[in-house]
């Protein structure tokens, strides 16, 4: 597949989002977090502008919930306009029914694993998501150093996905650049979230094919089918 690029609006100008999420409009995706202050320790922004914002935006919104009880609250994201929802398998109390609530609101469905996180026991669930997400910072704050250890983990999940012959996306966040997005396509993800390497960049919309054309460059990602 091709790779895509999602870049956080965490990076951008919250007093102008409209504005901020149009300049990114040669993107796949503007990649959304949610933080609550209790799953991670930053509090962010809720549904109410996540649904402001796919009246507005360009590309469709990837939603990355990053609170507590997602079982409860991701199918309201889905319902406010998220084309991808992602919630954290640390925080669900059911990965299967939540997965299904959020595709049955008509969007697509994706797991987060923070680094400490083993993909090993969610590896039988593939055929229940859309997208594996692996955060390769700790979650709650933008600007952390990029944890290349997270590579193995990437591989592990795109071999998972070969086996099982499962249309899965394999998407990385955090710490991911110009230095760093080539690495994490040849361990075998997709889809990239990026923040200061296209909002910290003059022109966001030329950071953003300047990236899809190095991760396609390295020759990574899903094998062709």
């Amino acid at each position: 597949m091709a790779m895509q690029i999602s870049p956080s609006i965490l990076a951008a100008d919250f007093a102008n989002l409209e504005r901020e999420i149009g300049r990114i409009s040669s993107a796949d995706w503007a990649h959304v977090d949610v933080m609550d202050g209790h799953f991670v320790p930053n509090l962010t922004l809720g549904l109410p502008v996540v649904q402001a914002l796919a009246e507005v935006s360009p590309v469709p919104l990837d939603v990355h919930l990053m609170i507590e009880d997602p079982d409860r609250w991701a199918a309201q994201y889905a319902d406010a306009g998220a084309r991808s929802v992602t919630f954290h398998v640390e925080a669900a109390a059911d990965v299967v029914a939540t997965a299904r609530s959020i595709r049955e609101a008509g969007a697509r469905a994706a797991i987060a694993l923070k680094p400490d996180t083993s993909f090993a026991g969610y590896a039988d669930m593939l055929a229940e998501v859309d997208m594996v997400l692996v955060m390769t910072v700790e979650p709650g704050f933008g600007g952390q150093s990029f944890m290349a250890d997270q590579m193995d983990k990437v591989t592990q999940v795109r071999e998972a996905v070969d086996r099982a012959g499962v249309p899965v996306w394999i998407q990385v966040d955090g710490g991911v650049s110009a230095d760093t997005i080539e690495t994490c396509a040849q361990a075998g993800a997709d889809v990239f979230v990026a923040g200061s390497a296209v909002y910290g960049q003059q022109d966001p919309a030329a950071a953003v094919e300047r990236l899809r054309s190095q991760a396609q460059a390295s020759g990574g990602g899903a094998p062709a089918r």
